[in-house]
């Protein structure tokens, strides 16, 4: 389906389409197709009041619900450019996010209901329909455009792809919809072939298993992998004949989690590979290939000195970008890996700049970093690289494991690809989509103990006495 980025038609053509009195949504309340073409027509009408026109911007900053849903499809109906911010960004994060992105209004959430502020912006410069912001878990975010076209054509992919959800089924969405794979591969996806959304009212164990069990139907868990130990955790009083499978993207599955899974649950764990400047891009949905996966119907992919390029007409990139990352129609990944000549499976290996150089020996961080979570006590851990391999570890243990830990270590890997340094933290910080952040002052700042707060200064007494 061609559509143009600026022409509102094809959100009611191919996303809105269907059934009148079918449930579409349940997010805190159901809705059918009805229910929910009334109320993107009614918010249309006030992002318009708002003085939203064709060609114009937006920004949405809300948390998941009807409100967001709506208010996304109401804009993009009007013929709008929407960037998208996640609710959890501090409000220095979203100011600086603005600057760049420039919108004219901006959608946020008061009480519940959504509140439109107008914005110093301009019109949209380019012809995305919608604008992300990268996960930022290995620096800067990029911003990141992409057409109405390439949403459809996204979408028309994935019904492409076998295991998928399928018409009268559900998906419960643990993924955030401001990212692609919650936005495209939840959202969107559901909405155009009739697979009914389910986003539960809050994460906890409890919370999914019963979204899972709010309906008869199959169902199909999507989310990242740190949402598969919501799952893991789940007790043996628990069965669930709707769990279909539980689909996940993003970072790569440390091999403990996976078996958690599988020891709990006797369904797939599938993995989708993608990234947010192309969606989908290749996947496994019935754990057949693990770790290699099988390129999305019409994606084509090839490695080049290690690492992933990705077949692409143009760059994905708005505004300031690295000219390196998209060259002669092929957009360089930075994720390392390998393509069979023979199958044309790829296999990620993780980022390309895991790979370093110790000594003129080469190590791959992931290879440590997986080792190490596999080791007894070790919660989960991130190994980067700042001049020499350093390891940030969460133990059950703490202090008192880390005798036994470095024992294992040296007994699984060579000395040169042993942490110089070993840093137990409480928590590894993570992005607000869950993923781990690798940024090396972000890590020892999680490893630093938060200063003592100063004692307050009574009324009476000058604070330099």
């Amino acid at each position: 389906m061609a559509v143009d980025p600026f022409d509102g038609e094809w959100v009611g053509d191919y996303l809105l389409a269907g059934r009148d009195d079918q449930e579409c949504l349940r997010l805190g309340e159901p809705l059918t197709r009805r229910d929910l073409r009334r109320r993107v027509a009614a918010r249309a009408t006030d992002l318009r009041a708002a003085g939203l026109r064709a060609g114009g911007t937006v920004a949405l900053r809300m948390p998941p619900g009807i409100g967001y849903a709506e208010s996304l499809l109401a804009a993009w109906t009007v013929g709008a450019q929407v960037a998208l911010l996640d609710h959890r960004l501090t409000q220095h994060e979203v100011d600086r996010a603005l600057a760049r992105i420039a919108p004219q209004l901006v959608v946020s959430t008061s009480d519940g209901a959504p509140v439109v502020a107008p914005h110093p912006g301009r019109p949209a410069r380019t012809p995305h329909a919608l604008l992300q912001l990268s996960s930022g878990s290995t620096g800067p975010s990029k911003v990141i455009g992409r057409t109405a076209a390439s949403l459809v054509s996204e979408v028309d992919r994935y019904r492409l792809v076998d295991g998928v959800p399928e018409p009268g089924e559900r998906i419960v969405l643990l993924a955030s919809t401001v990212h692609v794979l919650g936005l495209v591969g939840g959202l969107l996806y559901g909405l155009h072939t009739g697979a009914t959304l389910v986003v539960p009212p809050f994460l906890s164990t409890g919370a999914v298993l019963d979204a899972i069990a709010s309906g008869p139907e199959p169902a199909t868990v999507l989310g990242v992998p740190f949402h598969i130990e919501f799952l893991a955790a789940a007790g043996r009083d628990r069965h669930l004949p709707q769990l279909k499978r539980m689909t996940v993207g993003g970072e790569l599955v440390r091999p403990a989690v996976r078996e958690a899974f599988a020891a709990r649950w006797p369904v797939p764990l599938g993995n989708m590979y993608g990234m947010t400047e192309a969606g989908v891009i290749a996947t496994d949905l019935f754990g057949e290939h693990r770790p290699a996966l099988a390129p999305a119907p019409g994606m084509a992919l090839r490695a080049e000195g290690g690492e992933v390029l990705l077949a692409a007409e143009a760059s994905p990139y708005v505004g300031l970008s690295d000219p390196a990352r998209w060259v002669d129609g092929w957009l360089h990944t930075r994720d390392a890996g390998e393509v069979d000549p023979a199958t044309g499976l790829v296999t990620i290996r993780g980022r390309l700049d895991s790979q370093v150089s110790v000594g003129g020996l080469k190590v791959d961080l992931t290879e440590v970093e997986q080792a190490l979570a596999t080791l007894p006590g070790v919660v989960e851990a991130v190994v980067a690289w700042d001049g020499a391999v350093e390891a940030f570890v969460v133990h059950e243990d703490g202090a008192a494991g880390l005798p036994a830990l470095k024992e294992a270590l040296a007994q699984r890997l060579a000395g040169y690809k042993r942490p110089r340094r070993l840093t137990l933290v409480p928590r590894l910080p993570r992005t607000a989509t869950g993923k781990l952040v690798r940024s090396v002052p972000a890590l020892r700042a999680a490893a630093s103990p938060a200063p003592p707060l100063r004692p307050a200064v009574p009324a009476q007494q000058s604070p330099t006495a």
